[in-house]
């Protein structure tokens, strides 16, 4: 039985609910990321003893999934986008906008499909959108090929802003204080490529950077779609 299918318990002399803890674990995560999340830390913020919390969540790994579910919401848009490719791009970008604000998001998505009504109603709502364009097998590996980029994008934007407060340098500190050894390295003439791309290339942000590489899969989804079957 899931976490979602089992029943909580009676209500007792302190108010307690799930919500209330998924709420307290949240705002332990986005303070100090996961590593600040125990049923203990939860419990103490909440002013209840630990042991109150195993009738509502067995494992650390139910509080997460919980966290993350209550994430999704977050992420499900209130209406329907237009079309497959506004949907994607929707999907995409509130994901990347619920990460910014909750960090630790970028470590648990990935993997197994997350299971709880919120996300459920994600993916259902995403795959609706190329119900008519495709057959399942090929809308699901679609969604997934998106999936793919912006979950790596996410995890590399996060990192870099990791980098940036573990360092105390920003992206451009670093890349001057960096600068006296790539200069050494590329007068080598041994990187020709790199040579041109640091002296050369356009410098953009990281929303920028996300958009146009979202915008190249979901043209290359886009083409797969339309594509003849074979």
């Amino acid at each position: 039985m899931t976490v979602w299918d089992r029943p909580e318990p009676p209500t007792r002399p302190a108010p307690l609910d799930r919500e209330r803890i998924v709420a307290a674990a949240i705002a332990l995560a986005d303070e100090g990321g996961l590593e600040a999340v125990s049923l203990r830390k939860v419990a103490a913020r909440l002013d209840v003893g630990p042991m109150r919390l195993y009738g509502y969540i067995s494992t650390k790994q139910e509080l997460f999934d919980l966290m993350v579910d209550e994430v999704y919401a977050e992420i499900l848009p209130q209406e329907q986008p237009g079309d497959w490719r506004e949907v994607l791009r929707a999907l995409a970008h509130r994901t990347r906008h619920a990460a910014l604000r909750h960090e630790w998001l970028a470590d648990l998505l990935g993997g197994r499909p997350a299971l709880g009504p919120n996300a459920l109603a994600v993916g259902e709502a995403t795959l609706a959108a190329l119900n008519s364009l495709a057959d399942i097998d090929t809308a699901m590996r679609a969604v997934e090929t998106v999936s793919a980029y912006f979950t790596g994008a996410i995890r590399r934007e996060i990192a870099s802003l990791r980098a940036e407060r573990a360092t105390g340098l920003s992206k451009h500190d670093w890349q001057r204080a960096s600068g006296p050894r790539l200069t050494g390295m590329l007068a080598t003439g041994r990187f020709p490529a790199l040579t041109k791309a640091v002296y050369d290339g356009t410098d953009v942000d990281a929303e920028a950077s996300f958009a146009t590489g979202l915008e190249w899969v979901l043209d290359a989804v886009a083409a797969k779609l339309t594509r003849p079957p074979v």
